[in-house]
């Protein structure tokens, strides 16, 4: 600041939506990792809200490079 006589200030929203969408999707995988060791079984329910989780990591993705270029 006191060399160049400017201050950045960044938003981050974008990249904390993206942070918070990922961390969502670990607790879950992480939860049914634990079921499946312990029972052995999966559940086709546990595979379509992943897949609707990875969906929703991916347009966070999308938008934030739209509004960059």
């Amino acid at each position: 600041m006191a060399i160049d006589g400017y201050i950045i200030k960044v938003d981050y929203t974008e990249q904390k939506k993206l942070a918070a969408a990922v961390s969502r999707v670990a607790g879950n995988i992480n939860q049914i990792c634990r079921r499946i060791n312990q029972t052995g079984h999966f559940y086709p329910d546990d595979i379509v809200e992943l897949k609707a989780k990875q969906c929703e990591i991916w347009e966070i993705l999308k938008q934030s490079q739209r509004a960059e270029l």
